[in-house]
């Protein structure tokens, strides 16, 4: 296939972006998006031109370091499916394919398609530790566990921590992470000790990263390349709510 890619280029954080038009020839279907991307930089390096950035690492779509904007849509068309893993099948000849980085308050734009994702990280470390004594495996009958509540956290704790949900909400919202790294250990008994201040922690540490809120739009699980529900978004509203009552001693919390 031949195929016209335009793709923000940016210098640096406080350098102002714009979007450059390639030309790639000879593209086969059966490579991934990033490969073609390997490809198109290929060539910038031997025409003497500064190569696209973009994250990467696994390239088999558990990592979540991928991250791109492709023709809008978080990761591009495939659902489920992240951009690593996305094929060139997925177009045709002809085509012309925008490239963008996410586009979010909290997530700035490092240098072209990369973007600064510690914001998250922020969010992991406020949720402290778990005081459950650990050691070695335990016999797995050893604490019940409904099903439906292991399969739950189960679901949530296959968040790759990606950041398409926030990409994708048109308020910047990252709360299906959140409620995602909430939910699987708020199913589990190993998870209660520390539950309400655990929320309480994340989610300010949410809003002072520059998230936007939550308004049930639904973009962000429709963008998930690991079908987060949104329904998770629902738990985490019901602890913080609890919390928050615990927190300010109203009857009956």
């Amino acid at each position: 296939m031949n195929l016209t890619l335009r793709i923000w280029r940016q210098k640096g954080p406080e350098d102002k972006g714009r979007m450059v038009t390639y030309q790639v020839p000879d593209v086969s279907p059966d490579m991934s998006f990033l490969e073609m991307l390997d490809v198109l930089n290929e060539r910038l390096i031997l025409d003497g031109e500064e190569p696209v950035a973009f994250d990467h690492d696994c390239r088999e779509g558990i990592c979540g370091m991928c991250s791109l904007m492709i023709n809008g849509e978080a990761h591009g068309p495939q659902r489920g499916t992240t951009a690593c893993q996305l094929h060139m099948r997925q177009f045709k000849d002809g085509d012309t394919i925008d490239i963008e980085p996410w586009r979010a308050r909290a997530f700035p734009v490092v240098k072209d398609l990369v973007v600064n994702r510690n914001a998250f990280d922020k969010i992991i470390a406020a949720g402290g530790y778990i005081t459950a004594p650990t050691g070695s495996a335990p016999e797995a009958h050893s604490v019940p566990v409904p099903k439906a509540d292991a399969d739950a956290a189960f679901e949530s704790a296959a968040c790759i921590g990606c950041g398409a949900c926030v990409a994708a909400c048109p308020n910047g919202s990252g709360m299906l992470f959140t409620a995602a790294k909430l939910t699987q250990l708020s199913l589990l008994p190993q998870g209660q000790p520390e539950r309400y201040t655990r929320v309480i922690g994340m989610v300010e540490a949410h809003d002072e990263a520059g998230f936007g809120g939550c308004t049930n739009i639904g973009e962000c699980t429709a963008s998930c390349p690991k079908g987060i529900p949104l329904n998770t978004i629902g738990r985490l509203n019901r602890d913080f709510l609890k919390a928050t009552s615990k927190r300010a001693g109203t009857p009956g919390s």
